[in-house]
C-alpha cells in the first residue's frame, strides 16, 4: 500500500513537471502548433528504414568529418616525413599526405575516426542506392513524388562527387592515380577539355592547387548542398506523407503506422546508434584505405592493381571495356574510348534516371496520385527494366577489376575482357526477359491462390481413385493484398489534334508493351479496387474523408495519421 502511494506521488510529480516544461516551452516556441506534426504516422515496414540508414550515416560523416578537419592540412607543399611510421622516414611527400599519416599514427584515435569516416561514406552511398531501388521497384516515384525522386537522384550524384573528392584528399599513390584518370576524362571532352583540366588543376597536371580546391569543395560546397537537399527531401516526405504497402485499412487517403512521437522517434534513435555502432565496429576490425602502404603520389608511378571505391567502379569498368577508337576532326582528336564510357555513358544513365517518372507517366497515361506501393511482381516491365539496369551496372563493376579477377583465377585478361563485353550487350536483355516471365508466373500463382486457396499439405483420395491436395482459405489480410493489384488497360492511339500520328502510335505501342502481358484478378468484391474502399452512405454534412478515417480506426489497431489533403 505504501509503495503504491509513493508511485502515485512520483507519477503526479512527473506529470506536473512535464506540464510545467511544456507550458514553459509553449510560451517561447510553437509547441502547440507542432502537436499534429508529432502525431504524424510512419509506416513500420523494414524497407522504409533504408532512407533513414542513409540519413544517419550522413550524420556520422558530418561528425567525423568535423573532427578530421582539425588535423588535416590541405597543402601540396613538399615536406620530408619524420613521424612515427618508420618505413616512410626521410621520404619526400606533400603536407596533405603527411598530415593524413600523422592522423593515422600520431593522433590518439585518429586511425579509428579516419576509418569510421570512410566506412560511413560507403554505407551512405550504398543506402542511397538501395533506397532509390526500393522507390523505383515499388513505384513510389509517381505523382505526387516526382520532385522528391529528382532530389534523391541529385543527392546520389552529389554523394558520388563528395566521395571522390574526399577519397582524393590524402594525395597517396592510389588516389593520385584516380585523379590522373579524372584528368584524362576531362581532356577527352572535345575542344574545351584542355581548358577544363587547366581550370580544375590550376595549371599543368598535377599542379599545386588541386588538393586545396578539393578540400574546399569537400568540406563546404558539397556538404552544404547535401544538407539543403536532405532538408527539402524530408520536408516533402512530411508534407506528402509516406507511401505504404497495400493492406486492410490502408488506402490512398490515409497513412497507417507508428506516430512520430514517441514510438517512431524512439525506434529511429535506436537505429541511429545501431548504424553508428556497426560502422564503428567495421572501422575497428576491417582495415580500409591504408595509405601508408601505397606511399605518397608521384606522377611517374602508377599503383599496380589499383581499384577505386565501389561507387565509381562502374566508370573504371566502362573505360576498360571500351575498344580503342579515336577520330581526328578539324585538327582536333576525339578520343571515343574515353569520351563515350566516362562522359557520355554516365550522362545518359543519370538522364534516364531523371526522366523515367515522366516517361512512365507519358507511356501509361497514369496521372492519378499514388500513395500505395506496388509489389514488384505486379509491374513486370518496370521490374524487368530495373533488374536489367542492375545487371548492366554489375557487369561494369566486375569489369573494373578484370585484372584482379584474371590474376586470382588464372584467366587470360584479354579473354575476360571479351567475356565482359559480350555480357554487357547480352546479359541485360536476358535479365529483362527472365525477370518479366518470373513476375508473370508469380502473378499467375497469386491468382491460383485466390481462386483455389492456400495449399494445406494434406493429401486425400477422391472417388475416382486419384489423389489431390487440400486447400484452405487465405487469410483476410493476404486476400486484400492480392486483390489490390489492378493493371490499367493499354492506351489506344491518340486522336487529339495536338499529338502527331506517329507520336500517338509510338505511345500506344509502348503502352501495349507495358501492359499487354498481364494476369488480371477477377473483381467480384468491392474491396478489390486498390487504394479505395467502398464508400457507405453518410449522414448529410458529414465529410467522407472523416467517415473513412473513422471506419479505418474502428477496423484496425495500428495508429493512423491524419487523412490526406
Amino acid at each position: 500500500m505504501l509503495l503504491q502511494r509513493r508511485r502515485a506521488r512520483a507519477g503526479a510529480r512527473a506529470r506536473h513537471a512535464a506540464e510545467h516544461t511544456v507550458n514553459w516551452a509553449d510560451g517561447r516556441l510553437p509547441v502547440s502548433e507542432g502537436g499534429g506534426l508529432l502525431r504524424k504516422a510512419f509506416p513500420e515496414h523494414w524497407s522504409f528504414l533504408l532512407g533513414e540508414i542513409a540519413l544517419y550515416s550522413f550524420v556520422v560523416l558530418l561528425l567525423t568529418g568535423v573532427w578530421l578537419t582539425l588535423f588535416f592540412k590541405p597543402s601540396m607543399t613538399e615536406v620530408v616525413y619524420g613521424g612515427s611510421y618508420e618505413p616512410l622516414l626521410g621520404v619526400s611527400m606533400s603536407e596533405a599526405y603527411r598530415s593524413t599519416v600523422d592522423i593515422s599514427f600520431d593522433v590518439r584515435g585518429g586511425l579509428l575516426i579516419r576509418q569510421v569516416h570512410h566506412w560511413a561514406a560507403l554505407v551512405f552511398l550504398s543506402a542511397i542506392g538501395v533506397h532509390l531501388l526500393r522507390i523505383f521497384f515499388t513505384g513510389a516515384f509517381r505523382r505526387p513524388r516526382e520532385v522528391n525522386w529528382l532530389i534523391g537522384v541529385t543527392l546520389f550524384v552529389l554523394a558520388l562527387a563528395e566521395g571522390f573528392a574526399g577519397y582524393s584528399l590524402p594525395d597517396d599513390l592510389l588516389s593520385g592515380t584516380g585523379l590522373r584518370i579524372a584528368q584524362g576524362i576531362m581532356l577527352s571532352i572535345p575542344v574545351v577539355g584542355t581548358y577544363v583540366s587547366m581550370f580544375v588543376f590550376g595549371g599543368e597536371y598535377p599542379g599545386e592547387d588541386i588538393v586545396p580546391r578539393l578540400y574546399s569543395v569537400h568540406i563546404l560546397l558539397l556538404p552544404a548542398l547535401l544538407v539543403a537537399l536532405v532538408t527539402v527531401h524530408l520536408i516533402l516526405v512530411f508534407y506528402l506523407k509516406h507511401t505504404q504497402w497495400a493492406g486492410r485499412g490502408r488506402t490512398n487517403r490515409n497513412a497507417v503506422g507508428k506516430p512520430l512521437f514517441p514510438q517512431f522517434m524512439t525506434n529511429s534513435t535506436g537505429l541511429f546508434f545501431m548504424v553508428f555502432g556497426v560502422v564503428t565496429v567495421l572501422a575497428a576490425v576491417a582495415e580500409i584505405n591504408p595509405i601508408w602502404t601505397y606511399g605518397p603520389y608521384r606522377p611517374d608511378i602508377v599503383s599496380t592493381g589499383s581499384q577505386p571505391d565501389w561507387y565509381v567502379g562502374f566508370l573504371e569498368g566502362s573505360l576498360r571495356l571500351m575498344p580503342p577508337f579515336e577520330t581526328a576532326v578539324a585538327g582536333h582528336t576525339v578520343m571515343w574510348n574515353v569520351l563515350v564510357p566516362a562522359v557520355l555513358l554516365p550522362g545518359v544513365l543519370f538522364a534516364v534516371l531523371y526522366a523515367y517518372p515522366f516517361f512512365e507517366r507519358w507511356v501509361t497515361g497514369d496521372h492519378e496520385e499514388h500513395h500505395l506501393c506496388d509489389r514488384p511482381r505486379d509491374k513486370p516491365v518496370r521490374t524487368g527494366l530495373g533488374v536489367a539496369a542492375i545487371v548492366f551496372y554489375a557487369v561494369l563493376l566486375l569489369a573494373g577489376g578484370n585484372d584482379i579477377l584474371a590474376h586470382t583465377f588464372h584467366v587470360s585478361l584479354n579473354l575476360l575482357t571479351w567475356i565482359f563485353r559480350v555480357c554487357l550487350v547480352l546479359a541485360p536483355p536476358l535479365a529483362f526477359v527472365v525477370t518479366k516471365r518470373v513476375c508473370l508466373a508469380l502473378q499467375e500463382h497469386d491468382r491460383e491462390r485466390l481462386t483455389e486457396g492456400e495449399e494445406t499439405g494434406e493429401v486425400h483420395q477422391n472417388l475416382a481413385g486419384g489423389y489431390a491436395e487440400g486447400h484452405g482459405p487465405l487469410d483476410a489480410e493476404e486476400r486484400h493484398v492480392l486483390r489490390a493489384r489492378r493493371q490499367p488497360e493499354p492506351l489506344a492511339p491518340s486522336t487529339t489534334e495536338g499529338d502527331a500520328p506517329h507520336v500517338g502510335r509510338l505511345r500506344a505501342t509502348l503502352s501495349e508493351w507495358y501492359y499487354g502481358d498481364r494476369v488480371d484478378v477477377e473483381d467480384t468484391e468491392p474491396e478489390r479496387e486498390p487504394g479505395r474502399e467502398p464508400e457507405p452512405e453518410r449522414e448529410p454534412g458529414r465529410e467522407p474523408v472523416a467517415e473513412a478515417a473513422a471506419a479505418d480506426a474502428a477496423e484496425r489497431d495500428a495508429y493512423s495519421g491524419e487523412p490526406e489533403r
